[in-house]
């Protein structure tokens, strides 16, 4: 009897996504739960014990994820690109106004923001549509077709203005379609559609979104203040040293001089109490996690499956990127959060489905005649 498809699972996958949750629960006690008074908190107000919760809930649909086959969802392609423009579109009219954006719907206990499950479903539409031979690449097809499924969801999500998951998306989409083989002369056509798109981009932007990116470039003219977190993020990276001041002695977000140190700039607190040795240990698990995924996709049986091990790793690795250049001030202030790591259940959970999804390519990577409970 043929062992089970179980002994594919990517273990090393596994273990570096709980190392970096982990990560995250120490992380979130520091740099937040730790400076704040106990009194009149009830349990579920710890925001460390919400982020267990979250956890638990999301690698439980890890697993589920990993036990369904991966191309039950493509063939459901159609009803998952409606249901997120559906989800989309009804948090553009009920959707409530968070951090300034209507992203977040109040379901009472908790609210969820459906833009961050949208970036995993459309992997998949965009994964069926983008999968073919070389032959089918050379038309421009292919290219057309995933650009108008990419841009109604990348439109909604920008509209409502969270610009950080839609720019996340975006390079979503254009990594799959580099690994999907599409020609770069079909990929001029989005180099020239970017430079006319650009300038209504920028006008269309927030006022607070523009004032980020002027104290990006003129850090020394920022009547607004829109720089402050950044400068304090700097001193919290710089101070830290090699080794860092240890856990609970960051004078930056002990003291509240860092906002939202618990989500946007929580890699600031790592840097400052753990230092240059604790960050590049972070950032090696960052690594190693890219890498497996990248090996999920070199293995995968069809090209569904290496374009959905691809997307997700491209998602994972876009946020964490500009996560960790506006920390350092590399890049400008979007708003997102560090995956796994920073406070947030829709991040947390939507990301292990993601992960639950390339595992289940993985799982499956020696062909279909492996039964799942053999």
């Amino acid at each position: 009897m043929k062992r089970s498809i179980w002994r594919n699972f990517d273990l090393v996958l596994f273990f570096v996504t709980l190392a970096l949750i982990i990560t995250g629960w120490v992380m979130i006690y520091s740099s937040y739960e730790a400076s704040l008074s106990a009194a009149n908190e009830t349990l579920w107000e710890n925001t460390v014990f919400r982020q267990m919760i979250w956890a638990s809930v999301g690698l439980f649909a890890y697993l589920v994820m990993t036990a369904i086959d991966y191309t039950v969802f493509l063939a459901l392609y159609r009803w998952i690109y409606l249901f997120t423009i559906g989800v989309l579109g009804v948090t553009m009219v009920i959707g409530q106004v968070l951090f300034g954006a209507q992203s977040w719907i109040d379901m009472e206990r908790f609210m969820i923001q459906p833009s961050e499950l949208c970036k995993v479903l459309m992997i998949i539409v965009l994964a069926r549509c983008l999968a073919g031979d070389d032959e089918r690449m050379e038309s421009v097809m292919p290219f057309l077709s995933s650009a108008a499924l990419a841009f109604p969801p990348v439109l909604l999500i920008y509209l409502q203005p969270d610009f950080g998951t839609a720019l996340v998306l975006f390079a979503t989409w254009i990594g799959m379609v580099f690994l999907a083989g599409v020609r770069w002369r079909h990929m001029m056509l989005l180099a020239v559609g970017g430079l006319i798109a650009a300038p209504i981009v920028w006008f269309q932007l927030k006022g607070y979104m523009q004032a980020r990116v002027f104290a990006f470039f003129f850090p020394d003219h920022d009547p607004s203040g829109a720089s402050y977190n950044v400068n304090q993020a700097l001193i919290s990276i710089g101070s830290g040293g090699w080794l860092g001041k240890g856990m609970l002695r960051g004078t930056q977000s002990q003291l509240h001089f860092l906002r939202v140190r618990h989500t946007d700039f929580i890699f600031s607190v790592l840097a400052e109490e753990f230092g240059f040795v604790g960050s590049v240990l972070v950032i090696a698990l960052f690594a190693v996690l890219i890498l497996r995924l990248v090996r999920i996709a070199t293995l995968a049986r069809d090209p569904e499956g290496r374009l959905i091990a691809g997307g997700v790793a491209t998602m994972i690795l876009t946020q964490a990127i500009i996560n960790l250049g506006m920390n350092a001030n590399l890049l400008p202030v979007t708003g997102l959060t560090l995956p796994l790591i920073s406070y947030g259940g829709s991040s947390l959970i939507t990301t292990l489905l993601a992960l639950g999804l390339a595992q289940s390519v993985v799982l499956r990577h020696k062909g279909p005649e492996y039964e799942l409970f053999r």
